[in-house]
């Protein structure tokens, strides 16, 4: 076989389609249960993004609670149909710099006042933060979320 053969045999190789053959995976997609009522108007119209590896815009937080008070990381997880790491973090270890005040003020005058913040783990480096507030007269938790890539 000539070296003009071998070269020819070699591109014709490089230049087949090879995605048959592989084997696709999937990826697992970081997500939960956000919205299942009413979202109120203030919390539809924050226009802000959480700062990651992804910059993820913040989305609306609406879910029926019949509770009196503000859920536990552990009735958040049942509430949001997560199975995992679930923990709650202070104002101050979620936003150090105070550049998320308006999320934190929107939540606030949403639900009665108050807010609490919590982190959501997806694996080791997917996160979501939910900031959420409680809106009693309507029986619901409101608020604002942003998923996270950190690693």
């Amino acid at each position: 076989m000539s070296s003009d053969d071998a070269y020819s045999s070699f591109l014709d190789q490089a230049n087949q389609d090879t995605s048959a053959s592989k084997a696709t995976t999937k990826t697992k997609t970081a997500s939960t249960k956000a919205v299942d009522t009413e979202i109120p108007v203030g919390l539809q119209n924050v226009d802000q993004y959480y700062t990651s590896e992804a910059d993820e815009p913040f989305e609306p937080v609406s879910l029926r609670w019949d509770g009196n008070n503000m859920p536990s990381e552990n009735e958040l997880a049942d509430l949001i149909g997560h199975d995992s790491e679930v923990s709650s973090m202070s104002t101050e270890e979620f936003d150090p710099r105070g550049q998320y005040k308006d999320v934190l003020q929107a939540v606030e005058k949403a639900g009665d006042g108050k807010s609490r913040i919590f982190r959501i783990g997806h694996g080791q480096t997917r996160i979501e933060y939910y900031v959420i507030g409680l809106d009693k007269e309507k029986r619901r938790v409101v608020g604002l979320k942003a998923k996270a890539v950190e690693s």
